[in-house]
C-alpha cells in the first residue's frame, strides 16, 4: 500500500509560504524606522504609514550647537569670576553696581581704587549656584516637554494641572490689519513677548496679560535702569526667560528681587530642543531651495554661531507644554507691515529664520508627527493660528516660486496656504 506523498509536500510548501511572508513583514517593518531611529530620536511611532521620512543627515548636523564652545568657555570664566575677560560687560550697569570707589585710596597710577561692594558678594552665591544648575541641565532630552508644567505652571500658580486655553500673542505687524483683541482676552491665559506695548493698540491685541514671555537681552535692558523696570504689564505679572547669555543671570537676579511675581528661567534642556527644531526646518528649507547646496553653506545665511529661534518660536513651544488648547496670535508678515506692531523696526534679524518657524508652525497645526526631537509620549494639544488675510501671501510667494517653478505649481501651493493660515 503505497503512502501518499501529497499532504506532505503541501504542508512543505505552506510553511515555505509561511517563512517567506515572515521575512518580508520583518523587512518591511525595519524598513519602516527611519534614520530618527538611528540617531536615537523618539520618533518611531507603532503606525508604519504615519512615520515622517526624517532625513538622518539634516538630524545630524540640526543636532550640533556650534555656539555650544563658546560658551563653555564663558560659563567657566564666569565661575572662575573673570567677568572682565567678558570685555563690554564691565561697563553695563548691572556690573557698576557691583562696585564702588574709594576716592581716598589710590593704585599704582593715582587713579581712585575700586572694589566690589557687598551687594556683589551677596550675590555671588546666589550667581554661581544658579550658573552652575543651568550649565550642567543643559543636555538634549526630548521627554522635557512632559515636564513644563511642574518647572513652570508649578511656581506660578501652584496647581499642577494645565490651563484650559492659551494666547500666544506675537508682535508682527500685521495685527494692526485685526481686531483680536476680545477673542486674545477670552482665553485664560495670555502671553505676550518682549514687553510688547498694549496702550493704545488693545482693540488688536486685547489688555489681559498672564504670563510675560522675554529673552535675557530684553531683561538685561531692564536692568540697567534702578529698581529693573521690567514689569509693564505689572509687578504680579509672572516673567518667563530664556537665558542668551549666561552673564545674564546677574540681571535675573536684580531683578528677581523687584519684582512680586516669580521669574523664572527656562530649563536649558527645554532651549536645547527648541534650538534642535529650529535649525532642523531651516536646513531642510535651505537644502530645498538652494537645490542641494553644502550643508557647510547655511551657516553663512544665518550669521553662523549666532543663529538662534525667536522668542515667540519657544513661547509657543512653552505653550504647548501648559495649555490644553493653544491659540496663536501677530506671527507672519506682510511686505506693507511693520516688522513689530508697536515699533518702527521694518527689518528682520538674520540671526532668526522666521520663515522656517512658519513651517514649524504649519506642521503644528496640520501634521505634528512630522516635528522631529520630540517624544512620541508627548501628546500634542490642538493648535489654532489665528492671521490676517492675504499676509501669508506675502510671507510665501516669492519663496513658491523659487522653490516650484512653475505657476501651476505655485498656484497649487497657494490655495494650500489659504486654507492653512485662513
Amino acid at each position: 500500500m503505497k503512502v501518499s506523498i501529497r499532504p506532505l509536500i503541501n504542508i512543505i510548501v505552506l510553511v515555505a509560504l509561511a517563512t517567506i511572508l515572515s521575512c518580508r513583514i520583518f523587512i518591511g517593518r525595519r524598513g519602516v524606522v527611519t534614520a530618527a531611529a538611528e540617531l536615537g530620536s523618539p520618533r518611531v511611532l507603532n503606525q508604519p504609514l504615519a512615520i515622517p521620512n526624517f532625513n538622518s543627515t539634516l538630524l545630524e548636523f540640526a543636532a550640533i550647537d556650534v555656539g555650544e564652545e563658546k560658551s563653555k568657555l564663558e560659563i567657566d570664566q564666569l565661575l572662575e569670576l573673570n567677568f572682565g575677560s567678558l570685555g563690554r560687560y564691565k561697563a553695563y550697569a548691572a556690573w557698576k553696581r557691583f562696585h564702588e570707589h574709594d576716592v581716598k585710596a589710590r593704585n599704582s597710577k593715582g587713579l581712585s581704587a575700586m572694589f566690589r561692594s557687598r551687594k556683589f558678594y551677596r550675590y555671588w552665591l546666589d550667581f554661581r549656584r544658579n550658573l552652575q544648575d543651568w550649565a550642567t541641565k543643559k543636555m538634549f532630552q526630548p521627554d522635557i516637554m512632559m515636564d513644563l508644567v511642574r518647572l513652570v505652571k508649578v511656581p506660578i500658580d501652584g496647581s499642577n494641572k494645565t490651563y484650559k486655553s492659551c494666547a500666544v500673542v506675537g508682535n508682527s505687524g500685521i495685527l494692526l490689519n485685526s481686531h483680536h483683541g476680545k477673542s486674545i482676552d477670552d482665553h485664560e491665559v495670555v502671553i505676550r513677548l518682549n514687553n510688547a506695548r498694549i496702550g493704545r493698540f488693545e482693540k488688536q491685541v486685547g489688555s489681559k496679560t498672564s504670563i510675560s514671555f522675554v529673552n535675557s537681552n530684553v531683561l538685561h535692558l531692564c536692568a540697567m535702569r534702578e529698581g529693573c523696570f521690567c514689569h509693564p504689564y505689572g509687578d504680579n505679572v509672572p516673567i518667563v526667560m530664556y537665558i542668551c547669555q549666561p552673564v545674564h543671570f546677574v540681571d535675573s537676579l536684580l531683578c528677581n528681587a523687584s519684582h512680586r511675581a516669580p521669574l523664572l528661567i527656562t530649563d536649558p534642556r527645554f532651549d536645547s530642543l527648541c534650538a534642535r527644531i529650529v535649525k532642523y526646518y531651516s536646513v531642510k528649507r535651505f537644502v530645498e531651495e538652494t537645490g542641494g547646496k553644502s550643508l557647510d553653506e547655511w551657516g553663512s545665511t544665518h550669521d553662523g554661531p549666532m543663529f538662534h529661534y525667536s522668542s515667540g518660536l519657544q513661547a509657543v513651544m512653552l505653550a504647548l507644554g501648559i495649555c490644553d488648547r493653544v491659540s496663536i496670535f501677530g506671527f507672519g508678515k506682510s511686505t506693507s507691515a511693520k516688522h513689530h506692531y508697536h515699533t518702527n523696526q521694518k527689518s528682520e534679524l538674520r540671526l532668526h529664520d522666521y520663515e522656517a518657524e512658519y513651517e514649524f508652525y504649519h506642521d503644528l497645526v496640520k501634521n505634528p508627527h512630522a516635528i522631529p526631537f520630540i517624544s512620541d509620549k508627548f501628546k500634542f494639544p490642538p493648535v489654532a493660528i489665528h492671521q490676517t488675510k492675504n499676509a501669508e501671501f506675502d510671507l510665501s510667494l516669492t519663496r513658491l516660486i523659487l522653490r516650484f517653478g512653475s505657476s501651476r505649481s505655485v498656484d497649487l501651493q497657494r490655495e494650500k496656504y489659504v486654507k492653512f493660515w485662513e
